[in-house]
């Protein structure tokens, strides 16, 4: 499978790997200590991206891998334009701007390659094979290893797999986002691409932590997400209830249950969950080792039916960039 499922110092890149979204330049000390103790557990697939702040995301996870770059499998993205406060408005997918914002992030990461460069969102304005052919360039010169795009609709997948071939597709997908089944990971099984699923423990919600909105800090940002609002949450709220009972029930963490049941899914699905903490890297990890039955699956998603779900996973103005 191209970009992924290859050799990674005699290893396969790791099916469970981290998102380092919420990394920045608060809090270093402990960021630092998660991310290489992650790596230190075995996780060797790493998430970031130049939008994360403002760069310094990249930044930290290349100092985690500094010694040990060949054994970390590494992702990061590009396309958003940001403002001088750092904060995304607008995309670019031109080839002058991939190959710039390539160059800027194999400087901050300290690397001379990109295991796996995305496109985190589709620009409009900008044809496919525009973007997909600066990737393959940049591919032949050695400075990434594989392309992918993130949130594309299964036109522009194929139009950039035809001037790629692409590495990966990267898509929200949990047990209260299971959009990609329908044509999606289809698709990826059809072409031989990976699938990468972000936020697969549904921004927390899924772990069953949050019992109520006063759980969510003031500067949370999940309280701009329809699902994690009053109305909504209220609504949602009883889904994580069942998924906790279950877990209770066939002694697991909801986390290690939602993990499970995604990497159950058919075809070779990566999951990138995020967290602050390494005492939560150790509980996701030990889903992999997770043994369910056919109908303790099953029990799994039922436990989380896509139509009790209230409330669009993103706010309405992000929604707009999604699947074009």
């Amino acid at each position: 499978m191209s970009g992924l499922g290859q050799a990674l110092d005699g290893n396969e890149v790791g099916r469970l790997g981290l998102g380092c979204f919420f990394y920045g330049s608060s809090a270093r000390e402990d960021s630092m200590r998660t991310i290489r103790g992650a790596l230190e557990l075995g996780v060797n697939l790493l998430d970031t991206s130049d939008a994360y702040a403002a760069g310094e995301n990249e930044v930290l996870v290349g100092e985690a891998i500094a010694g040990r770059r060949h054994s970390a499998f590494v992702i990061t993205k590009f396309g958003w334009v940001l403002d001088s406060s750092g904060n995304p408005i607008r995309l670019d997918g031109s080839g002058a701007h991939v190959r710039r914002s390539c160059e800027a992030s194999l400087e901050r990461l300290g690397t001379d390659y990109i295991d796996l460069y995305i496109a985190h969102r589709i620009d409009p304005s900008v044809p496919i094979e525009e973007t997909a052919g600066e990737l393959s360039r940049l591919i032949d010169e050695g400075k990434i290893r594989a392309m992918g795009l993130s949130e594309a609709g299964v036109a522009t997948v194929e139009r950039a797999h035809s001037a790629g071939p692409l590495g990966a597709l990267q898509t929200e997908y949990s047990l209260w986002s299971r959009e990609p089944e329908t044509e999606v990971i289809p698709l990826c099984r059809r072409l031989g691409v990976a699938f990468i699923a972000y936020s697969p423990l549904g921004r927390g919600f899924l772990t069953g932590r949050i019992r109520a909105e006063s759980d969510l800090e003031a500067s949370d940002f999940r309280r701009g997400h329809p699902r994690f609002q009053t109305e909504n949450l209220s609504r949602n709220l009883p889904l994580a209830s069942s998924l906790r009972d279950l877990g209770a029930e066939l002694g697991h963490t909801p986390a290690q249950l939602a993990l499970a049941w995604l990497l159950s899914r058919p075809g070779r699905v990566y999951a990138i969950p995020g967290t602050r903490r390494l005492e939560h890297v150790r509980e996701n990890l030990d889903a992999m080792t997770v043994r369910l039955t056919a109908a303790e699956l099953d029990a799994v998603g039922d436990a989380v039916p896509p139509a009790l779900v209230h409330g669009q996973r993103h706010p309405p103005g992000h929604m707009q960039t999604i699947g074009r």
